[in-house]
């Protein structure tokens, strides 16, 4: 950034790469679990069987797999579903609180908070001998997950009106490589068991999962220091006297209530969007294992190829782009490209035409973040930002804790190209529905 700060700022480019380093340490934490979740239930089934809560809900997911007339494998494919929803209501709820109270107390101080509360729910991870332990540290983990909706709404301190939505592709690769780097970690450590060779552990909660849990732990501690010596406050102290009451308890109703039509408009656009992506994530390694014979490598590798591609979108081509278009027409791009990578995706007989789809949905969804970030940003005032973009992040943990459900029954009773089309009418829904945007002021 070449233009100068306010005096109450701190530097651009540095607050820039503090945040960008906040968002990508947290999201390797967050996402180190991804590739062992099934090894998750299998252990605690084994350890505790089908008593407690986990064999309720165990039990529930194989009745509505039975009621649907499917088998055992969808059953389990609902149980991590189940798992993944769960800690995104939790988000979905808190999301617009952490949100809106750094509006009021500030960013560093509310991240710092945050940061803390994952940290915590880690450690119960690292200790998780029973399955209603591991059960508590997600739900730590989903309450204290505001970390997103605040650092976003930092990089709206930082940045002009006219370079908002290019500075949001930062938010994009941060998490793109988070997401990348994670389950690369978690698939590396998975195998390494404490209790293998200190089986005496076990009495002190240690589980066949614990160094996982001991790195996401150690990102997040990690991230405190940086946080504490790096990130200085972005949000002036008038802003923050302007801000309305930080209690947002129904995120739905806080967003229907808002008396800001294009604010509604784009984050209904983002949702429905979200929806489609998400059910692509939640069906790709199902449809690769049914149609090609993709072992959890091949899959691992194509979630590495999905995430470059995004991290290169959103890092570069996003920032060359918005100079010289405007959000609205890189979203309608963003959405027309991934309308073709959605079905190219689902109608993929050869691996080729698979790679080709997904770096077309890649590209289009490196598009459409950055782009609906931004409008929904800069159709805000400077005083709700954590606030509004809050209630977008939680509608992004809504779509995250409906659709893996929803899109896996789908793929198993109505067939794996299915998932794909509704994806590619959903996206379409969102580009007619993008057309009703107005242009934002710069």
């Amino acid at each position: 950034m070449s233009h100068a700060a306010s005096p109450s700022s701190p530097p651009r480019a540095l607050s820039l790469g503090v945040i960008f380093l906040t968002l990508y340490i947290d999201l390797i934490g967050f996402s180190i679990i991804f590739p062992f979740v099934p090894d998750l239930m299998d252990h605690y089934l084994r350890l505790e069987g089908q008593s407690g809560v986990l064999g309720w809900l165990l039990a529930q997911s194989n009745a509505l797999a039975q009621a649907l007339g499917s088998d055992r494998h969808f059953a389990d494919v609902l149980f991590a579903g189940i798992l993944t929803s769960f800690f995104s209501i939790l988000q979905f709820f808190f999301a617009p609180f952490w949100g809106a109270l750094s509006d009021r107390r500030g960013r560093r101080g509310v991240l710092f908070i945050t940061v803390a509360g994952t940290a915590a729910g880690y450690v119960v991870w690292v200790f998780s001998g029973s399955f209603w332990l591991f059960l508590l540290s997600r739900i730590v983990c989903g309450a204290f997950g505001g970390n997103l909706s605040v650092a976003t709404a930092a990089v709206a301190d930082v940045t002009t009106r006219a370079e908002r939505s290019k500075a949001m592709g930062i938010v994009g690769a941060a998490f793109g490589l988070g997401l990348v780097t994670g389950p690369m970690l978690g698939a590396l450590t998975a195998s390494h068991n404490l209790l293998a060779t200190h089986p005496s552990l076990a009495r002190f909660g240690i589980n066949p999962f614990t160094v996982p849990a001991l790195i996401a732990l150690a990102m997040s501690l990690v991230n405190l220091v940086w946080i504490g010596l790096r990130f200085r406050e972005t949000l002036a102290p008038e802003l923050r006297a302007e801000a309305r009451s930080a209690r947002i308890t129904r995120p739905l109703r806080a967003l229907l209530s808002l008396d800001n039509a294009p604010v509604r408009r784009a984050n209904l656009v983002a949702f429905i969007f979200s929806l489609a992506f998400v059910a692509m994530e939640t069906s790709l390694t199902f449809l690769a294992g049914q149609r090609f014979g993709y072992t959890a490598r091949q899959n691992g590798m194509l979630m590495v190829f999905l995430g470059v591609c995004s991290i290169i979108t959103q890092g570069w081509i996003v920032r060359q782009l918005l100079p010289k278009l405007s959000e609205l027409r890189v979203l309608y791009s963003g959405l027309f490209v991934s309308i073709f990578g959605l079905l190219a995706i689902g109608f993929a007989h050869q691996p080729w035409l698979l790679y080709v789809g997904l770096a077309l949905l890649a590209t289009g969804s490196g598009l459409v973040n950055p782009s609906t970030t931004g409008l929904i940003s800069l159709y805000s005032s400077q005083a709700e930002q954590g606030r509004v973009l809050g209630l977008f992040r939680s509608l992004g943990s809504l779509s995250r804790a409906i659709t893996p459900v929803l899109a896996g029954a789908v793929f198993w009773i109505c067939g794996s190209s299915s998932v794909f089309i509704g994806g590619a009418v959903l996206a379409l829904i969102a580009l007619v529905l993008s057309t009703t945007l107005p242009k934002p002021a710069q």
